[in-house]
């Protein structure tokens, strides 16, 4: 009975405990919401909660047959929720206290999102892609279709291919990855981008909203442009693209030190 009494008036080290196993079932449940595990992840619950309710009354033939399964159902869980754990661990890598503790190498990215845009440039296809730093966009991510796909300029040129359904909209990439795509995002009510087309409103709107950069390709003038902090900054070459997103993303992103914006253009 003594357990009993432990589960009853639990000490401050149970309730951290509970308090952390609450937080995770918390992130798993807003991670599954909307899909089909909803239901596997209810019934996990409830065999848990019935594996709790056994061992209070020590009900000791059903806890060891619990016991005997104990591995099995472990295995069963791996199979039957892995891509909810996937994203669940991919969600868990990518938070801004693990950013800040263990810091992404940003080059490879930013030569990626540079080459893309180059290319969008040069075949004037219109390209929008949305780089998050320390405010999330999960919400933006929920008006497009779910990618999570590596970053490759490959990747980010076929999905703003005129003749593909995702091209309409911005890509949103977090990390190393492309989290979703055909997004949609507020537009800038601000005067400054008046004459500004809907991509260029949309990049300056979600820079006004959030701390994102955004990379905007014109495909009436193939004119490439990053939004940050409601400003648009025009970029000519390659490598002053590549250099600007270094900056904003990597270590130094504090230090500002972008060329002059400009708020007009195609």
């Amino acid at each position: 009975m003594s357990e009993v009494w432990k589960i009853i008036l639990p000490g401050w080290r149970d309730l951290v405990d509970i308090a952390i196993v609450g937080v995770l079932f918390y992130q798993l449940w807003r991670l599954m919401r909307g899909t089909r595990a909803v239901p596997m992840f209810l019934g996990l619950l409830l065999i848990l909660s019935t594996y709790v309710l056994v061992q209070m009354l020590e009900l000791d033939l059903i806890s060891l047959i619990f016991k005997e399964f104990a591995t099995v159902w472990a295995i069963a869980i791996v199979i039957l929720f892995q891509p909810e754990l996937r994203r669940f661990l991919i969600h868990f890598g990518n938070s801004p206290l693990l950013s800040r503790l263990f810091p992404m190498r940003t080059t490879g990215l930013s030569e990626e999102i540079a080459r893309a845009a180059v290319e969008l440039s040069r075949r004037q296809y219109g390209g929008l892609f949305v780089v998050t730093r320390d405010v999330g966009l999960r919400g933006v991510q929920e008006t497009g279709v779910r990618v999570q796909a590596e970053v490759s300029w490959q990747l980010l040129v076929s999905i703003f291919f005129p003749r593909t359904p995702l091209h309409d909209g911005a890509a949103i990439i977090t990390g190393s990855l492309v989290q979703a795509a055909k997004c949609i995002l507020p537009l800038s009510t601000s005067p400054a981008v008046d004459g500004l087309g809907t991509r260029h409103r949309a990049a300056v709107g979600i820079s006004e909203e959030s701390d994102a950069v955004v990379v905007v390709v014109s495909e009436e003038t193939g004119q490439m442009r990053v939004a940050m902090g409601g400003r648009l900054i025009l970029v000519q070459e390659e490598s002053e693209l590549v250099e600007l997103l270094r900056r904003q993303l990597g270590k130094d992103r504090n230090r500002v030190e972008a060329p002059q914006s400009e708020n007009k253009g195609a």
